[in-house]
């Protein structure tokens, strides 16, 4: 299992892991966006896959139910600093991380490939910066890591 991808000036990178942010990046308003189940089905044959999430909605198990992915529940303290602790803990280099809130910024930023979702929700700036993509919608970004020619033409130098 894994993704590698050569990114001419960049080298080889290869990830083995696929760390979402619920809301505001796998789903609206606690609802999983149109095209996400498909393709976390298809991302799950070739990466570990987890969804680390504070949970704002509550609904975060029962809309994975079913999918296989890890669903991590980040309870009490701020979740920042632990959804990078869980990066670095799969081994950041050969992580790949998507969000959108600021409290996803560090763990885009110790992330092999950091991933910024500018749904509807809209973005952090502190996340945006942190970022080494930017994808309009989630489903685009899932697709950066299920055909890696997408992400040799955005990060080529």
């Amino acid at each position: 299992m894994g993704i590698e991808v050569l990114v001419p000036g960049r080298g080889l990178l290869r990830y083995e892991a696929a760390v979402f942010d619920f809301n505001g990046t796998l789903a609206d308003g606690g609802h999983v966006c149109a095209g996400v189940p498909e393709r976390l089905r298809a991302l799950a044959g070739r990466l570990k896959v987890y969804v680390l999430t504070a949970d704002t909605f509550g609904s975060v198990r029962a809309a994975m139910a079913g999918q296989p992915v890890e669903v991590v529940v980040l309870d009490g303290e701020p979740g920042g600093p632990r959804k990078e602790a869980f990066v670095r803990g799969l081994g950041a280099e050969t992580c790949t991380a998507f969000g959108n809130g600021s409290n996803d910024a560090a763990m885009l930023r110790a992330a092999g490939l950091g991933v910024l979702v500018l749904g509807r929700e809209g973005a952090a700036g502190e996340s945006l910066v942190a970022a080494d993509v930017v994808v309009r919608d989630i489903n685009d970004g899932i697709d950066l890591l299920l055909d890696p020619r997408r992400l040799t033409a955005t990060l080529r130098l």
